[in-house]
């Protein structure tokens, strides 16, 4: 054991020390030791070994992944992978299955909190624990109450534990909870926010763009080509045809904060301009910009739902605008450069309300920024390839977004914290995410 631990130190020492940058750090599946970011920055988190059972594997895999895709640890991984040989023993008069807590070896190994998944004394039920190292106590235990992988609860109950570990030691929700939706040639694809469980949503056959989930995580809606509005119960896949269709095609359709309302783009000869209507009450359709000479569109809602920003080119060039949920108000959002950036487009407001993302020209390259709502700085995210079609995670520090950087567009994540990307999506050419917001019951 005093070799083991030498040499596990001998490593976290040796371990790089990279200043935090600008979109650089590709993540792979899998625990990797911390040596991306500066130590002594995010807690570090060992996460334990255990039993060889197919149900606790599944749950230790998928805990360690989220806990390390929340960004809020450093996790330290063992030589060979494997950190069996931390628990050793038991407590005494603990049950069967309690696990032994080293919190000396683990301080020793750099670790300010451990992890450990092992089941139920009494029945077996997968559990899940936070340790906190410094204060050598149990910060949090959570029963996962499903028997297998089979479970189709299974993989939303294990990432709700796990954002359950992340809140009882940031005080803030992890977002393994939640899915994104995405286009792939034409059709609508749901993946679970750890790049697993990826499905096709929309029926087989037709053009669908532009989804966008419900506040309540339990629909979508879309544009189907060439013109129409459906809204899509996901667990049961019943749609309905909004009835707003016209002459016009309508497009990149939002939901309000309030669930019931929605905001779209229509274009007709006049130029394309903001509607909202009222889905609950099927009717109110009402026209919110006059373009004529130019175009409005891609509009998002802030949380209250009392403003929307949209994009316009009345300037030029298209830009980032803001007006009233009435229409009222309406003006420049997003300050630019003339001659510096181009052109911006895809604005989402944040779930806190305090960031809009959106991506803009450089140097005829879109790369994604955000901007602070209260002081209207914005801020340059990535560099790599090109980037674009943001959306935010409801953490209001993730942004997924498309990207071209490795030879086809695929969707990625970035924390805006730190600048750190990994890839989501592996199949064919993905277009348009956009996240869920939790979802905190059961769905399938």
């Amino acid at each position: 054991m005093m070799r083991l631990l030498g040499t596990i130190v001998g490593l976290l020492a040796f371990a790089a020390t990279a200043a935090v940058g600008q979109d650089t750090t590709v993540v792979e599946q899998g625990v990797r030791v911390g040596i991306t970011y500066t130590p002594g920055v995010r807690p570090g988190l060992l996460v334990l070994g255990g039993e060889r059972v197919t149900v606790l594997d599944s749950v230790r895999a998928m805990v360690a992944r989220d806990l390390e895709y929340s960004d809020e640890f450093e996790i330290i991984a063992l030589p060979m992978g494997d950190s069996m040989s931390l628990r050793i023993a038991r407590e005494p008069g603990d049950g069967e299955s309690a696990p032994y807590v080293n919190y000396p070896l683990y301080a020793a190994l750099g670790a300010d909190y451990a992890v450990d998944v092992y089941p139920d004394a009494v029945d077996g039920t997968p559990t899940v624990s936070m340790f906190n190292v410094g204060a050598s106590a149990r910060q949090r235990e959570i029963r996962v109450d499903v028997t297998s992988p089979g479970d189709p609860e299974f993989r939303l109950a294990v990432h709700r534990a796990a954002d359950e570990l992340v809140r009882s030691v940031t005080g803030q929700l992890g977002v393994a909870a939640s899915r994104l939706l995405f286009v792939n040639r034409g059709r609508v694809y749901r993946v679970d926010s750890d790049g697993a469980e990826v499905r096709p949503i929309s029926e087989e056959g037709v053009q669908a763009m532009s989804p966008s989930w419900a506040p309540d995580g339990r629909r979508m809606i879309y544009m189907e080509f060439p013109s129409s509005l459906y809204e899509h119960v996901i667990a049961t896949g019943r749609r309905t045809l909004v009835p707003v269709t016209s002459e016009a095609q309508n497009f990149t359709p939002v939901y309000a904060p309030d669930g019931e309302t929605i905001a779209f783009s229509r274009a007709t000869n006049e130029g394309t301009d903001v509607y909202t209507y009222n889905l609950a009450a099927q009717c109110c359709l009402q026209r919110l910009t006059v373009g004529r000479l130019y175009d409005n569109l891609s509009p998002t809602f802030s949380p209250d739902g009392r403003r929307i920003a949209f994009i316009s080119n009345r300037p030029g060039l298209t830009q980032v605008y803001v007006m009233g949920a009435d229409g009222t108000g309406q003006e420049l959002f997003a300050p630019f450069e003339w001659g510096v950036t181009g052109s911006s487009n895809a604005p989402e407001w944040s779930p806190d309300g305090r960031y809009i993302t959106f991506h803009r020209e450089v140097e005829r390259s879109p790369q994604i920024f955000v901007m602070d709502v209260a002081t209207q700085t914005v801020r340059q995210l990535t560099s790599a390839g090109r980037n674009y079609d943001p959306t935010w995670a409801p953490d209001n520090r993730h942004v997924a977004f498309v990207s071209e950087r490795t030879g086809s567009r695929q969707v990625w994540i970035i924390d805006i914290e730190t600048g750190r990307v990994r890839q989501l999506t592996r199949l064919g050419e993905a277009r348009l995410p956009s996240w869920s917001p939790r979802i905190t019951a059961p769905i399938n």
